[in-house]
């Protein structure tokens, strides 16, 4: 595991580097609004995926990193994600697909940026649909802008709301509700699974 920080039009971003024995991709993952890479769910992903041979980069945003609580605006977040995005492009992941992921405020970020980003797929951990109790307030159309492979892993009590399947998107539903945490050994299977099934074509 190697740690790095990455400057960002807003302040440095930290990331931690975990790398499988023969990778062939890289998944970038965010983290929630409130919380940190150490998150039981993204730990688990982590591992799952660096089992199914793909290099995993834990992204840590500017705002956590300057020991704020409060999560920075939209533009920002995209901007810092960008930033770590394209450095890790060039360096450590040089001409190998990238997944971008995240759980909760991270799943929207890559989904915002995977466009921008060149991403080969997204990754959706407890995508927040809604806030809770409020579905008018909906956040569906990020999940629909997104044109590559995505798979969305939902508790299925999460009261952020349910995402719908689509064209390019698969909906997972597991135990438990917005932290996963009730559902890890499910996670981590549809996780690996998918991760090999959508990248297979591009590492082989």
């Amino acid at each position: 595991m190697t740690r790095k920080e990455i400057d960002t039009p807003h302040g440095p971003a930290r990331v931690e580097l975990h790398c499988a024995e023969e990778g062939g991709a890289a998944l970038l993952l965010g983290h929630g609004a409130g919380g940190g890479i150490g998150a039981a769910d993204l730990v688990a992903v982590a591992r799952a995926a660096r089992d199914a041979g793909v290099h995993v980069a834990l992204v840590e945003q500017p705002y956590r990193v300057a020991g704020r609580k409060a999560p920075a605006p939209a533009k920002q977040l995209d901007a810092a994600w960008l930033a770590v995005a394209e450095e890790l492009a060039g360096t450590w992941f040089d001409g190998l697909p990238m997944v971008f992921g995240g759980r909760s405020s991270g799943a929207r970020v890559a989904c915002r940026t995977a466009a921008q980003g060149q991403a080969d797929a997204v990754l959706c951990l407890a995508f927040p649909v809604h806030p809770p109790g409020k579905p008018d307030k909906t956040r569906q159309p990020e999940l629909d802008a997104v044109e590559v492979p995505t798979l969305v892993v939902q508790g299925e009590r999460d009261p952020f709301g349910q995402p719908e399947p689509g064209p390019h998107r698969e909906v997972v539903l597991v135990p438990g509700d917005h932290s996963l945490k009730a559902g890890l050994d499910a996670l981590s299977r549809a996780t690996g699974e998918w991760l090999g099934r959508v990248l297979r074509p591009l590492v082989s």
